[in-house]
């Protein structure tokens, strides 16, 4: 029986896709072997990759200029791979931190050049986002970076900032999950174990004038026009995740594209916070304005029944909703591959919590 899933990452992944991924694992397409025995560089697997990127970029509607890679290291790699891709050692850049996320990232990015926090959210204790007007930005900043989802927090910008260096964005968590316009980006990268595929992939979309500038003694695998011009295929990229993602691609097309998925997802949200506000019993922390909607926070009237209300919903088939280790309570990532029933499911169970203990 398979149960609800809310964790944070590795996530969810649509059924179907995880159907097909089984039944092809020992016979992929009749080649008599699985897809991760054949090797990277054949031509089976590479019009595999080219259609993976293909979909990506209908989906999102990526402009010509701009190169898709696949990678690895995760979106924490990234957070070393773009100031040594975009920055020398006497550069500025602008950090807008909003949490645990940004948090990482900056720290990374001091170990290569000069970090202004141009806005920091600690005053609210990481439930908002800075106001743009509240911003002290760096004229001539090599770029500025900001992570539109906290993961952790459940703190999700509202806009898309506007400024006039390269903007560089970690949308490990909300990518794919509604339309968004590329072209005002400089760099985006997100970690695939939410809405792409199974953990060990990463994805970066670069614009093509950003190419080129990495400061000397970049690893190869990091230099973003090294592995553009081999096509991701440097080295031997994580075949499978590849593989795989390009099978959620083919999934999320199906679903009617990122115009429907974020309808769904915003039913999903306002289903489960709706939930919390009105209960008089649960209470998510973040400001109105700034929730996420993939990943809810949520906190008990009383901080003792955190386990009696985990073991409980894990019984109900509900799992993985603690909260980070960090902050502590309760969260449920609604990611693409969470349907509607197993928010319903979870609403359910928290009305039915507060009536037996509330």
């Amino acid at each position: 029986m398979r149960v609800f899933n809310f964790a944070p990452g590795p996530a969810a992944l649509p059924l179907e896709v995880l159907e097909q991924a089984r039944d092809e694992m020992t016979d992929w397409r009749g080649s008599g072997m699985s897809v991760m025995e054949i090797s990277h560089r054949s031509k089976a697997f590479m019009a595999v990759a080219a259609e993976a990127e293909a979909d990506l970029r209908e989906l999102l509607a990526i402009p010509g200029d701009y190169k898709v890679l696949f990678l690895q290291g995760g979106a924490t790699g990234q957070f070393s791979a773009i100031p040594m891709n975009l920055t020398h050692a006497d550069s500025s850049v602008d950090y807008i931190n909003t949490g645990s996320w940004s948090k990482k990232a900056l720290g990374e990015a001091r170990h290569y050049c000069k970090v202004n926090v141009a806005a920091d959210a600690a005053a609210s204790n990481y439930t908002t986002v800075p106001p743009r007007s509240a911003w002290k930005l760096t004229p001539g900043a090599a770029y500025l970076h900001y992570t539109p989802n906290e993961t952790i927090g459940g703190v999700e910008f509202p806009f898309v900032p506007q400024v006039d260096a390269p903007l560089v964005a970690d949308m490990s968590s909300t990518i794919l999950s509604r339309p968004i316009d590329v072209s005002r980006f400089g760099v985006i990268y997100a970690g695939a174990q939410k809405n792409i595929g199974p953990s060990g992939l990463c994805v970066v979309i670069v614009r093509e004038d950003l190419l080129g500038r990495a400061r000397h003694g970049t690893p190869s695998v990091w230099d973003f026009k090294a592995v553009a011009d081999e096509g991701s295929m440097l080295n031997t990229p994580p075949t499978f995740a590849w593989y795989f993602a390009g099978l959620v691609f083919k999934w999320l097309k199906k679903q009617g594209g990122l115009s429907a998925m974020e309808e769904r997802n915003r039913v999903k949200a306002e289903l489960l916070y709706a939930t919390i506000d009105s209960s008089g019993f649960y209470r998510n922390p973040v400001d109105p304005a700034c929730r996420s909607w993939m990943n809810v926070p949520f906190v008990l009237a009383a901080p003792a029944l955190d386990r009696s209300f985990l073991a409980e919903a894990n019984q109900a088939g509900l799992v993985n909703l603690a909260g980070h280790r960090s902050v502590g309570g309760m969260r449920a990532s609604l990611y693409n591959a969470t349907s509607i029933e197993a928010v319903r499911a979870l609403t359910e169970f928290m009305r039915e919590f507060v009536r037996r203990h509330g």
